[in-house]
């Protein structure tokens, strides 16, 4: 009767814009209980974040059908936070990721795994601050290239001996004022978005491009010469193993004409940007060490394909919002 009697009052005071799934981190041998929301009024709580009138809300990955399988890991999650920091914890699962930038600035989501696009809109309004970012290889960001056949036009301005350019990007780039490019899909930040975003940058203006559905299919694109002048991908996307058979000179043949540095981000972790430094450092640390158990790699991995953290701050992402600016793209349709 209790849990029943919390768990109503706690709908009515975490208002919130958008339907979501809402668990309760109480440590309990009973399932722990879900509700919907729905109201769309603005949050009510007035107490102290991180109590019980006013608990913090972790926000698992966004999903219209959640399973149990991620349920059971944010609650360990959930409880584990809630357990190191001292702080009340709340878990909600918003059916998008658009509807979860929206819940973090409006108050109604404190804790989330955000794409780079979706980091990029958030920051926009100053609504959430970074505090972890995704390893992937080792590395946090990485870059793009521009790509060209051996037998074009075009000249390279990168040293593949040195791997470093020897021009920059508007010396490089110029030479695709009025070209086609191959670009991989349009919401790809390295086979589309950096790269347009650079381009615009520097005012090289190209035609209209061929969207290829796949980095190895621009280096199909470049590689055959007349679909289009120059192509996009991550670096690189050569090596693709499904491009060894058939095109076994494609390391001669596709040259690389200049590389973008590494400013392309993963997904990160970011807190509401209203909370206390101290709190957000606070969970940032609790985080890490979750992380470190077995138990806890496994749950990160399960709720957002995690396997490695490192801690990061909001000005490693300058340069790639700044290209995701300059794009002229609509952020919101680069998100799901």
């Amino acid at each position: 009767m209790k849990k029943t009697l919390f768990l109503l009052t706690l709908l009515c005071t975490l208002g919130c814009s958008f339907p979501l799934q809402v668990t309760l981190a109480i440590p309990t041998e009973s399932p722990i209980p879900t509700a919907t929301l729905s109201s769309t009024q603005a949050p009510l709580a007035t107490a102290e974040p991180g109590t019980d009138q006013n608990p913090l809300i972790l926000a698992l990955a966004p999903t219209p059908h959640p399973t149990e399988v991620v349920l059971a890991a944010g609650d360990l999650l959930a409880a584990y936070l809630q357990e190191r920091s001292g702080y009340r914890i709340v878990t909600v699962i918003p059916a998008s990721e658009a509807e979860l930038v929206e819940a973090l600035a409006k108050g109604n989501a404190h804790i989330a795994s955000l794409s780079p696009y979706a980091f990029a809109l958030a920051r926009a309004d100053g609504s959430v601050t970074a505090v972890l970012a995704r390893v992937r290889n080792g590395e946090m960001f990485y870059g793009a290239q521009i790509i060209i056949n051996r037998d074009s036009e075009f000249t390279t301005y990168f040293d593949d001996v040195r791997a470093e350019n020897i021009a920059d990007a508007a010396t490089a780039l110029k030479q695709f004022q009025d070209k086609k490019p191959c670009w991989s899909d349009t919401t790809s930040p390295s086979g589309y978005v950096a790269p347009f975003g650079l381009l615009s940058q520097i005012q090289v203006q190209t035609r209209a491009g061929a969207f290829l559905e796949g980095q190895p299919n621009v280096v199909r694109g470049v590689y055959a010469k007349d679909i289009c002048d120059f192509g996009a991908t991550f670096v690189d996307a050569r090596t693709s193993p499904i491009l060894e058979a058939d095109y076994p000179d494609v390391m001669d043949k596709v040259r690389v004409a200049w590389r973008m540095p590494k400013v392309i981000p993963y997904e990160n972790i970011s807190m509401s940007a209203e909370l206390p430094f101290e709190m957000r450092r606070t969970v940032q640390r609790a985080l890490i060490d979750f992380m470190s158990t077995p138990d806890g790699k496994a749950a990160m991995q399960t709720i957002y394909g995690f396997d490695e953290m490192a801690p990061v701050e909001d000005a490693a992402y300058t340069e790639f919002i700044a290209l995701v600016n300059a794009s002229g793209l609509n952020l919101l349709d680069l998100i799901e």
